[in-house]
């Protein structure tokens, strides 16, 4: 099963009154050094077996679409998701994986 995640921002004009928000909270709450807080929207599309190009295509298309209004929001990215430390799972060898045997 294979993820695609489209990230979708605020314009930098558009003005963000949760970004202010989030920004005016973290130095009261002890957290210093963030000069700018900006709030986005994050859309992951799940497909069966692996992404293909012609799957991300798609999801670009539905990100200029559907996923964001493009007068005030900007798609920032579209790609596969890959996560950390999760590695595919190998096929070709028997009982390579935790808790299988050979």
């Amino acid at each position: 099963m294979g993820r695609i995640v489209v990230d979708v921002m605020l314009k930098p004009e558009i003005l963000d009154p949760q970004g202010q928000a989030v920004a005016g909270a973290l130095p009261r709450l002890g957290i210093d050094g963030f000069t700018d807080v900006r709030q986005g929207k994050r859309f992951v599309l799940t497909v069966d077996g692996a992404v293909t190009d012609t799957q991300l295509a798609q999801a670009r298309s539905a990100a200029e679409t559907l996923l964001s209004n493009p007068v005030i929001e900007d798609v920032v990215a579209v790609q596969e998701l890959v996560e950390e430390g999760v590695d595919p799972p190998n096929t070709d060898l028997p009982g390579d994986r935790l808790g299988e045997s050979s």
